[in-house]
Formats: structure tokens, sequence, C-alpha cells
């Protein structure tokens, strides 16, 4: 229902297809701002004696998301927490390390129109109301989250035409290589190459969700 309240969860994962999911986190608090990072890297290309330089595209960087998550201790909400101990299950989620992947969890932060998904970059923890005996009553971690994607489907997100750029597609439904080398190329008689670097062993009938790459290819090039 529209406008009612829904705590920011993070789930995680131990796979990046997000299949195996291993437990998930609930805030405390909503957070009341987050911001999100999105940059562009360019290369400086400037010839000599000259003042100016033509920025050459580089690439786009993974996004960033840093929230600020509050825990309080001192009864506010109803209900008394631990800080220290909750502290402890929020960084057991996000920033968990496995030994059988050598890595973190992959993240999944769902929170109203927000799914991204990503892994934990850094969190700084400041800890600002505490007992008398020095146990904290409250605490905010600034996190941030850097987004995770596999390279293959990042590729066929961004779906560059430039012929000059390896590309990759999820298949769609009633798909043909013809057709895609057409959209990519301008020449539908390049799916023979195509053909033979993806190792298809039936070009004629792609599997829909399926994963082809399509390489730059000169013109001239064997067909």
């Amino acid at each position: 229902m529209y406008g009612e309240l829904k705590k920011l969860k993070i789930e995680a994962f131990t796979d990046l297809e997000y299949n195996n999911k291993v437990g998930e986190y609930v805030v405390m608090f909503n957070p009341s701002t987050y911001s999100q990072k999105y940059d562009i890297e360019y290369d400086d290309v400037q010839g000599q004696g000259t003042t100016g330089s033509t920025l050459k595209f580089g690439y786009i960087k993974p996004q960033e998301y840093t929230f600020e998550f509050i825990f309080d201790g001192t009864g506010v909400t109803g209900e008394l927490y631990d800080v220290a101990e909750e502290i402890e299950n929020f960084l057991s989620i996000v920033g968990k390390y496995k030994g059988d992947t050598h890595r973190t969890l992959y993240l999944r932060i769902c929170w109203g129109q927000l799914t991204c998904d990503c892994a934990l970059k850094n969190a700084d923890i400041t800890y600002s109301l505490f007992n008398p005996d020095g146990y904290p009553l409250r605490a905010k971690i600034t996190a941030t989250f850097l987004e995770n994607k596999d390279d293959k489907l990042r590729s066929s997100e961004e779906n560059s035409s430039s012929p000059d750029l390896t590309h990759y597609r999820e298949i769609k439904q009633g798909e043909n290589l013809q057709l895609l080398c057409n959209e990519i190329y301008g020449d539908p008689s390049y799916y023979i190459d195509v053909a033979k670097v993806n190792r298809l062993k039936n070009f004629r009938k792609l599997n829909p969700g399926s994963i082809i790459s399509f390489p730059p290819l000169k013109s001239g090039e064997s067909k």
C-alpha cells in the first residue's frame, strides 16, 4: 500500500546470481537521506602545443550508495536494544567474510523504488551516547555500498551499438543471430563469425536468457 511504513532491508547472498540467500538485516530506523554517486572516467587527450584537451570517454564506474544508519539503545522506540550487539548483527550481514569464496557476501538493498545489488565498500562507526560505565547507547554507521553487477549483464544492459567494442546481449524470445548482427555491425552476414566465437552448435535457435558476445569485426573478415 502506498504510504505504508516499510523498513530498509539488506539481503545477503553467497552467489553473484543472487539465488542463495543466507540472511538479511532490517534497519532500526529508515535513513532520512542517502546519496548516489554516478562517476564517469575520461582520458585527457591533448595535442602537442595546444592549450586545451579532448575528453575521451573511458568507462562508467560502478555507482556508489551511501547511507547513515542510526542505532539507539535508549528505549526511544519503546524497545531496549543492545547497541553493540545490534552493530555486530549488522556487520555480520553486510561485511561478513566467507572463507570458501574469499570475499564478503553479495548484498541487495531494498527500500521503496531502490533495489541495488552491491557489496559493502566501507563503514564508519561513530558512538555518541554512553552509559556511565562507558557502554554505548547510541551510534551512527555511515556505510558506502558499491554497485555489483556481472560484467556480461552490465554490457547487455548498456547495449552499446558501436561495432568497435565487444558487446554482450541477453537473448530475448524470438531474436535471431542475423538480425542481431545487422543491428550491431550493420551486416547480417557476420552471424557465422559470431556463432564461431560463441561456439554455437545451433545458431538458428537461440535460447532466451543466454548471453551472446559480439566481438569487434573488421570489414572484410571471413564470413
